[in-house]
């Protein structure tokens, strides 16, 4: 159920190990990348994260060359980037191997060509599920509607595993209560956070750069990214705390970089030239629902992407994780024995957990921030303080701003920056030498 990024993949992985693979998907795909009606992130800006690289390219080798064959851009963060965080620029002398700024169209499009063309995976467009059949325990199909026909014409369609890729809007809690079972416990961080995103044509910014990366924090709240994508453009994503969402105006939207900490972006985006009327998104949450603890003995059933883990947009985690969950269950199948339905989901779970730290970590101190998975009390307080230790050293210190980045990047659990010797010495015993505070920092 779901014909998007995490659909694709996992009916990409799960074609080695059946007969068929039926995709329903209630939109119809363009012959084209192009923004659809049940990708609400397909206008706003995306980034291909070094660990989303290499699961790609795992999954789908010719995938990647083919997106910068098509202009998708290649940046070094901060090489490429002008990145403010906590009130200074980090130096771009130490910049991270590239990572990539595909439209979300555009990697969806590469994906879905390679994978359809698989004679084992099927695709309904246009169908909607509507439904679970069979029981708590054991899922055993799902019911359906042909959206472009009789709506009230229920279709049935059985199978040895039904797989929910229907993103944040999952409808599986309630169709498991339907059938007399019990939702998932859900774990949820949320902070209001609101964004909006522009098109826009223009010429680079100083400096050599690429684009912006201002970073939103519990003093700060406001942020962008600004970064390149295919066809000469340039998307310019604005993020604002509860009650201060971007405007939509193209006017507006402008003015409202008047709120960043530094003024570089807003007179980049004083020169630019919209392409289409900005798009706004309030759905933020992070949300994770907990289907690993509904009983070991649960077959027929099971939860990727968005409907398991749903992140906050605004830290780019989204498709990369997909990714992760597709290698995460190609690994679980790899061995001689079929796995049970509930250790690929725990093995799904588990490839989602760095980016859900990360996610709410990030989340948890901002202002006004409320859920059952915020991260309060005494100790949650002193990790706070370290952590803002480190980010006082990722602008000038190579070996901190590599080992956060890795945790950014998905590469390494957060917990590794409290491991590592060397970062918590330098953390620790030396004091953050502080780099220019006014003009762009110079490569």
């Amino acid at each position: 159920m779901g014909g998007s990024v995490a659909g694709l993949l996992t009916a990409h992985v799960l074609a080695d190990h059946a007969d068929r693979v039926t995709v329903l998907e209630r939109d119809r795909y363009e012959d084209g990348p192009a923004p659809r009606a049940g990708v609400p992130q397909s206008r706003h800006t995306h980034v291909l994260l070094t660990s989303g690289m290499n699961a790609l390219a795992e999954l789908l080798p010719e995938l990647l060359p083919e997106l910068a064959d098509a202009g998708a851009p290649r940046l070094a963060v901060p090489g490429d980037l002008g990145v403010w965080q906590a009130g200074q620029w980090i130096s771009r002398r130490n910049p991270s191997a590239p990572v990539m700024a595909p439209s979300r169209p555009l990697v969806e499009y590469g994906i879905r060509r390679r994978v359809v063309a698989d004679p084992r995976i099927h695709v309904r467009t246009g169908a909607e599920a509507t439904g679970l059949l069979g029981r708590p325990g054991r899922i055993t199909g799902v019911t359906l509607r042909d959206r472009d026909g009789d709506h009230h014409a229920r279709q049935e369609l059985t199978a040895d595993l039904v797989v929910d890729a229907t993103g944040r809007a999952s409808r599986t809690p309630q169709w498991l209560t339907e059938l007399g079972g019990r939702p998932p416990a859900e774990e949820v961080v949320e902070t209001g956070r609101a964004y909006a995103t522009g098109a826009f044509r223009a010429d680079a910014p100083p400096e050599d750069l690429k684009g912006f990366y201002i970073v939103p924090d519990a003093e700060q709240p406001f942020g962008t990214i600004v970064l390149p994508v295919e066809g000469d453009r340039w998307l310019v994503t604005l993020s604002g705390p509860r009650g201060q969402a971007p405007p939509t105006d193209p006017e507006g939207f402008v003015d409202f970089t008047g709120r960043l900490p530094h003024p570089a972006p807003r007179a980049w985006l004083s020169t630019a030239q919209p392409v289409a009327r900005p798009v706004g998104y309030r759905h933020t949450a992070n949300r994770r629902r907990r289907y690993d603890r509904l009983g070991r003995d649960r077959a027929g059933l099971l939860v990727v992407g968005d409907a398991l883990c749903a992140l906050n947009p605004v830290y780019g985690q989204g498709v990369s994780a997909a990714a992760l969950n597709a290698v995460a269950l190609k690994e679980a199948l790899a061995g001689g024995r079929t796995p049970s339905v509930h250790a690929l989901q725990r093995a799904a779970l588990r490839s989602s957990r760095t980016a859900w730290d990360v996610a709410t970590g990030a989340d948890s101190p901002m202002p006004g921030a409320t859920g059952n998975a915020v991260q309060s009390g005494p100790v949650a307080r002193l990790l706070d303080r370290y952590l803002g230790r480190v980010r006082d050293h990722v602008p000038s210190d190579p070996v901190v701003c590599a080992a956060n980045r890795d945790v950014l990047f998905l590469l390494s659990p957060p917990h590794s920056l409290l491991t590592s010797p060397r970062v918590l010495r330098r953390v620790l015993l030396n004091t953050p030498v502080p780099t220019t505070p006014g003009d762009l920092p110079a490569p």
